[in-house]
């Protein structure tokens, strides 16, 4: 390969170093805008929370201390795992759901564009992170099996399913306000 070819590969990388880096200076407002338009989709997915369900309420207690605005890097990666489960949840025994399949696709496909983004922008390399982001990985993990196994025990009846929406509404609420704060 000749110079002038190296230097070409050498400005591409760097030009979409550049652009990467440009997208993830502006993640936070851009994550407002993913989670405004999740949170709309969420609602548009779903009529009003079922009377029949209320008494089938159930608490998951979220982890809100992995959302801590102290440390970013930790907290990026909180939410990136966070949208992974999410995104798990959505994508599975939906049948009983009787969601609307139009706004459940552009749910799901919008959580899936901001995992790849945070996925590019969250910094794997910080090994002084590791420790308090496993932490934080260990803390939603064991939150969202709490949701799936609520759902596998009812069976994804359509009351779990609306709880479970109800759910991810306030983890995504939690997301905002922590990214307001960022």
């Amino acid at each position: 390969m000749n110079a002038f070819g190296l230097i070409q590969i050498g400005l591409v990388l760097l030009c979409t170093t550049i652009i990467s880096s440009h997208q993830c200076n502006h993640l936070p407002l851009q994550q407002r805008k993913v989670i405004e338009n999740s949170l709309r989709l969420l609602d548009k997915m779903g009529k009003n929370f079922p009377q029949q369900c209320l008494r089938e309420k159930m608490s998951f207690r979220f982890p809100k201390q992995v959302l801590q605005p102290g440390q970013k890097e930790i907290v990026k990666a909180a939410i990136e795992e966070i949208f992974h489960h999410i995104f798990y949840i959505f994508s599975k025994n939906l049948s009983l759901a009787a969601w609307d399949g139009t706004a459940l696709d552009q749910f799901q496909n919008g959580l899936y564009q901001q995992i790849e983004q945070l996925e590019s922008c969250v910094t794997k390399k910080h090994t002084r992170y590791c420790w308090s982001k496993e932490v934080s990985r260990l803390k939603l993990k064991k939150y969202f099996q709490k949701i799936d196994c609520f759902l596998k025990d009812k069976q994804h009846n359509l009351c779990s399913w609306e709880i479970s929406r109800a759910e991810m509404r306030r983890c995504l609420q939690l997301i905002d306000k922590t990214t307001r704060k960022l």
